[in-house]
């Protein structure tokens, strides 16, 4: 069977078992979910959604966050996977946010990428998910069943988001990243 007529299969099958697949990210702005992004990295998506509460209770726009320490936000996702980083990264990306986006979260995967701590994936997934624009983020999941289902034979990341972004349409990149997740 070619690519195609598997990733055609494949989306059927996934059409089928997540017909309308959450974000699984507790959310309420795009400022919001790019730090929930952020802080999923090495870390599960449950955890995240434990921690967020506080920390957005607290700090809740890239305003209030810059007024809390690094220490302070630190000590709210200690229990995130590389936590130290992750809130150094908070806190510089909110100034950045402030003082060249107006306190924005940018529609722009370029300036979206050049913020610290956020790569490739976490700003594919801000701007499918917060600005409704095409992207296919690839994650370690995605990129496990791409590989065994057929449809890429890349080794990188980079390489199975260009091979799924050719199987399917850029309508549908948002839903198959959500329901390959669920499924891996």
């Amino acid at each position: 069977m070619k690519r195609l007529e598997k990733a055609v299969k494949i989306h059927a099958i996934l059409d089928e078992l997540y017909k309308n697949p959450p974000i699984p990210l507790v959310h309420k702005d795009p400022y919001t979910l790019l730090v929930s992004v952020l802080l999923s990295a090495q870390t599960t998506d449950k955890r995240v959604n434990m921690v967020t509460p506080e920390l957005f209770r607290r700090a809740p726009t890239p305003r209030k966050m810059v007024k809390l320490e690094v220490d302070e936000i630190l000590e709210i996702i200690r229990t995130c996977g590389l936590a130290p980083g992750k809130a150094r990264n908070i806190h510089a990306l909110s100034w950045i946010l402030l003082e060249e986006h107006g306190g924005k979260v940018p529609a722009d995967m370029e300036k979206l990428e050049a913020l610290p701590g956020v790569g490739h994936k976490t700003a594919s997934v801000v701007m499918i998910q917060a600005f409704d624009q095409p992207a296919f983020p690839v994650d370690t999941h995605i990129h496990r069943l791409a590989g065994r289902w057929g449809l890429s034979r890349a080794r990188n990341v980079v390489e199975v988001e260009r091979d799924l972004k050719r199987l399917f349409a850029p309508e549908d990149w948002g839903k198959i990243h959500l329901q390959i997740i669920l499924f891996g």
